[in-house]
Formats: structure tokens, C-alpha cells, sequence
């Protein structure tokens, strides 16, 4: 008989770990990748994954929850006209190309190997949130169009599938230094979570298909159960956000991040 008692703890914390995916999401236009996979990497040991696969499911499993906090985030945004449209449309294909890339690149690297990857990312993104923002600051004249454009997207697909997130960072990063303000940039950086996690999310499945280690409830490197309790909350924290996002300046929020980020990244890296 299992004793789902000992289910109790892993399920506040994957709920836990929404919650705070779900309002970062929110706030910085990210999908929560970053919260969703160092919690997972912790609770999916719990579930039964093996060390050899719990790298790929959290990362699987990360990109499957951003599809749907990825589009609470995007509403919400939409709803108080800061999403441009057109930025996501002419991305979407080179950045659906990258993804795809990036989920097969995963496939043939290993648990450490991809956990490394994921540290090193992170200590590249806190920068991003620890240097003083200059969202204002136009340092491009337009949004760059053909073959940067086709390479910026791509490059954005391939690494957040590769890290298991939504690449709202790097996206809103290029649309400020293009002259969109804030807020509209970071509502339409929350879109691209959305057209990154899908294909992510069947690129993990297919990779992870017959794959053995994998904790009970997955299918591929997606672990069902999981993923339903993290977007349970994120889907009810990410409004939230967005409202912070769009009433409080996140000066001091973006540091806590960044410091965040600092020990995620530290950890992984000397775990792995």
C-alpha cells in the first residue's frame, strides 16, 4: 500500500515553488524556470528519480509549467495593452527552431553535464538583475530584423530549452535596448514562454520516452503530477505579479533575484 503521507511535504513544496514561479513570471516577464527547476531538482529525488534523469525532468518538466503560466502572464499583460503582437509573431518560427535544437542537444548530454549548463546560465542571468537596470536606455535604433533577428531567436530558443526557461530575460533585455519601454517589453517578453515550452515540452517527452529513472507519473522528462501542483498556483500568483510589475518599481525585488540567482547557480554548479 503506498503511504501517501509521504507525499505531503514534496507536494507543499512543488505548490510552494509555483506560487513563487508564478509571480516572478509576472513580474519580470520571465516563465519561472528559474524557481520551478532548482525545486524540482530538489523534490523530484522524493518521487523516485534517479540522479542520472532528475536534471532532464526538472527540466522537462519546468518548460511544460511555463506553458500555462506563460499565458496567464501574457492575458494579463494583453488586457492592459502592453503586449506587441507583431514582435511575437515574426520571432516565433526562429525561436520555435531554436527550441527544438535545444531539446535535442539535452537528449545527448548528461544529468551533470546539463546541470552545469543550467548553473552557468544562472550566474549569467543574475548579472542581468544585479547591475542597475537602464530600461530606458535605447542603444539599438529598431528591433533587429533578418539574419540577427533569425539568430537572436534562435540562440533564445535553444538556451531557454536547454535551461528550462521562458527567455523572458534576454527578450525583454533586446526589446529595451531597442527603445520599447518596460512594461510593454516585459509584457511581451511573457509571450515568448508560450512558444518556447511547447515544442520544449514535447521535445523532453519525446527524449525522455523508455528512458528508465524517471520518478513515477512521468511521461518523458515530464512529470505529470508535478507539473499539475506547480501550475495550480502559478496560474493564481502570476496576475499578481503582473500587477506588481505594473505598480511598484522592482528595483529592490530585481536584486533579492539577483542574489537568488547567485546561490542557485553556485549550488548547481558544485553539486553537479
Amino acid at each position: 500500500m503506498t503511504d501517501y503521507s509521504s507525499l505531503f511535504v514534496p507536494l507543499l513544496a512543488l505548490l510552494a515553488a509555483g506560487a513563487g514561479a508564478g509571480f516572478a513570471g509576472g513580474l519580470f516577464g520571465i516563465g519561472g524556470g528559474f524557481v520551478v527547476v532548482p525545486a524540482l531538482m530538489l523534490i523530484l529525488p522524493l518521487l523516485g528519480a534517479s540522479p542520472g534523469e532528475v536534471t532532464h525532468v526538472a527540466i522537462g518538466t519546468s518548460l511544460a509549467t511555463i506553458i500555462f503560466t506563460s499565458l496567464r502572464s501574457v492575458s494579463a499583460h494583453a488586457r492592459r495593452d502592453a503586449v506587441d503582437v507583431s514582435v511575437l509573431r515574426s520571432w516565433a518560427p526562429w525561436v520555435v527552431l531554436g527550441t527544438v535544437l535545444g531539446s535535442f542537444v539535452a537528449g545527448r548530454v548528461s544529468s551533470v553535464t546539463l546541470a552545469m549548463i543550467f548553473g552557468v546560465g544562472v550566474l549569467l542571468f543574475a548579472a542581468y538583475f544585479l547591475i542597475p537596470a537602464k530600461a530606458e536606455r535605447r542603444a539599438f535604433a529598431a528591433m533587429p530584423d533578418g539574419a540577427v533577428r533569425m539568430s537572436l531567436a534562435g540562440g533564445l530558443g535553444m538556451l531557454s530549452a536547454l535551461l528550462g526557461i521562458g527567455g523572458g530575460t534576454i527578450a525583454t533585455l533586446v526589446m529595451t535596448s531597442c527603445g520599447t519601454p518596460i512594461h510593454r517589453a516585459i509584457g511581451t517578453a511573457s509571450g515568448m514562454g508560450a512558444i518556447i515550452a511547447i515544442p520544449g515540452t514535447i521535445g523532453f517527452i519525446a527524449i525522455g520516452l523508455a528512458q528508465p529513472g524517471t520518478p513515477w507519473g512521468s511521461f518523458g522528462y515530464v512529470n505529470i503530477p508535478a507539473a499539475l501542483a506547480i501550475i495550480a498556483t502559478s496560474m493564481l500568483t502570476a496576475p499578481l505579479g503582473v500587477a506588481a510589475a505594473h505598480k511598484l518599481s522592482p528595483a529592490l525585488l530585481r536584486k533579492v533575484f539577483g542574489v537568488y540567482l547567485v546561490v542557485v547557480g553556485v549550488t548547481m554548479m558544485t553539486n553537479s
